[in-house]
Order: C-alpha cells, then sequence, then structure tokens
C-alpha cells in the first residue's frame, strides 16, 4: 500500500491550496481516507476525513468551513481544498488510509493502517 500526497507550498495568509493523495496497493474503495497534520513542536492531529463512497465527511472544529475533502474512487485519489490559510494551518500534512468498517472512529489516529510521506503547507504572515 503506497500513499504519495503532493500540493503543498508556502502560501501567504488568505491564500489557498490543494494537496491531494494518491493511493496504490489496495482497493481504494473499501477503505475511508483522511487528513492529519503536525505542526512544528506539536503532535499530529486529525484534519479530515471522507469515507469509502464519499458520502461521509468529518472534519476538525479548527478547519471548518475553510477546508473541504473530497476523493475520487475511479481515479484512487484524495484531495483537500484549504482556504483561507492562516499561520496556524503550517504543518505536514499527512495522507491516511482506514479499513471503511472503522469509519466511526475516522478522527483516532490510532485507527489509521496506512501513512503516506507528507507534504509541507507553510502560511506566512
Amino acid at each position: 500500500v503506497q500513499l504519495q500526497a503532493s500540493g503543498g507550498g508556502l502560501v501567504q495568509a488568505g491564500g489557498s491550496l490543494s494537496p491531494s493523495c494518491a493511493a496504490s496497493g489496495y482497493t481504494f474503495a473499501d477503505y475511508a481516507m483522511g487528513w492529519f497534520r503536525r505542526a512544528p513542536g506539536k503532535e499530529r492531529e486529525f484534519v479530515a476525513a471522507v469515507s469509502w463512497r464519499g458520502g461521509s465527511k468529518e472534519y476538525a472544529d479548527s478547519v471548518k468551513g475553510r477546508f473541504t475533502v473530497s476523493s475520487d474512487n475511479a481515479k484512487n485519489m484524495v484531495y483537500l481544498q484549504i482556504n483561507s490559510l492562516k499561520p496556524e494551518d503550517t504543518a505536514v500534512y499527512y495522507c491516511v488510509a482506514v479499513w471503511s468498517t472503522k469509519w466511526s472512529r475516522c478522527t483516532d489516529l490510532e485507527v489509521y493502517d496506512y501513512w503516506g510521506q507528507g507534504t509541507q503547507v507553510t502560511v506566512s504572515s
């Protein structure tokens, strides 16, 4: 199983980014996908997740209204549209995958089976 995240970068506060994640090596549609992030000096935290059919989505309170998670099962891709970026959004963003039966715990990093290598998002003030 491989998760390859890309699309991070350096932007000014208020800007937008669209990280994406390419998944391979498993049946994409059997898994829920999500994003975690680790800010400098902090623990990893949940950002967003989308269920295996895309019908359910969860967001951390800190990103609601600014972040949008989506998936494309035909392309084995998951996306994270980030708007109105803030300096506190600066972090390494990780793409994650978990078997769909664990959806009820999708905000818990311990349930995730697979992690990508991360993509850096840096927001300047």
